[in-house]
């Protein structure tokens, strides 16, 4: 059976940028197994699959090796490919997912912005495979739900790691989000996530509801400016709202095609 593929470059405006997620548009839910061999083969970061069920879309999203709580980019892709090619005439959507509740975005000029739940840190102490992992004692590591948070001096150290993979295989969470403040942004931040398949996440939405809650209240304003310094790099623009935050970027169209599965 043949089916739509798309693949959307995600928090950036330059093809070749950001983070690509494939976006597979289904009638119904086909079952685990083939939406994660599909995921597999695509060999990306996050595949999204959407249903569109009129006043909202189903979504899920699955890395190439498991189904994951919540997807920034491959969200953000998918609102990009519903209001730019399937239905121009939208300026927002609607997702119901699994496990993360109700997305909205809404479309500002070029910017998508998406409305998501926080996903705050605490303090805690630093963990030794978290040093290992990095190779230096970070200046402060949080402990949020799913991800470690470490806090390093200055850009130039975000930019310089070279993170231990097996170290990270070992830590008691499923990524390590390195982040300091930025140079031309508020914040810089990588993400590190083998557990999940994926070693370094080129630009990281998820990672980001726990990024803005921390730097919003370490540099006492709501709106922020940040940059993910991976190889591809991205931008998002981000506001704190409690227990939503905002975030907000921009996507480009780099391939659409047809699987037969």
């Amino acid at each position: 059976m043949k089916r739509a593929l798309y693949q959307i470059d995600a928090f950036t405006s330059t093809l070749f940028g950001g983070n690509p997620a494939a976006v597979c548009p289904l009638d119904e839910w086909l079952d685990d197994a083939t939406l994660l061999a599909i995921a597999a083969e695509n060999n990306l970061s996050e595949t999204a699959y959407i249903i569109d069920r009129g006043a909202h879309h189903d979504l899920r999203w699955f890395t190439p090796t498991t189904e994951v709580a919540l997807c920034g980019h491959a969200t953000l892709a998918s609102a990009y490919l519903i209001m730019t090619v399937l239905d121009r005439d939208r300026t927002s959507v609607s997702f119901s997912t699994r496990q993360s509740g109700v997305i909205t975005v809404e479309r500002e000029d070029d910017w998508l912005w998406m409305d998501l739940p926080a996903a705050p840190a605490t303090p805690c102490a630093v963990a030794a495979t978290v040093e290992q992992a990095l190779g230096q004692k970070p200046a402060a590591l949080l402990a949020a739900s799913r991800d470690y948070l470490a806090v390093l001096a200055n850009e130039d150290d975000v930019r310089a790691l070279d993170p231990d993979r097996a170290a990270l295989m070992a830590l008691d969470r499923d990524g390590l989000i390195v982040t300091a403040p930025g140079e031309s942004a508020d914040f810089v931040s990588r993400f590190f996530a083998p557990r999940l398949g994926v070693f370094e996440d080129p630009v990281t939405g998820s990672a980001h509801c726990t990024l803005v809650p921390y730097w919003a209240e370490r540099l006492g304003r709501d709106e922020l400016s940040a940059v993910q310094i991976s190889g591809r790099g991205g931008q998002l623009r981000c506001a704190a709202f409690g227990e939503r935050i905002k975030m907000a970027g921009r996507c480009v169209l780099y391939l659409e095609g047809t699987i037969h599965v």
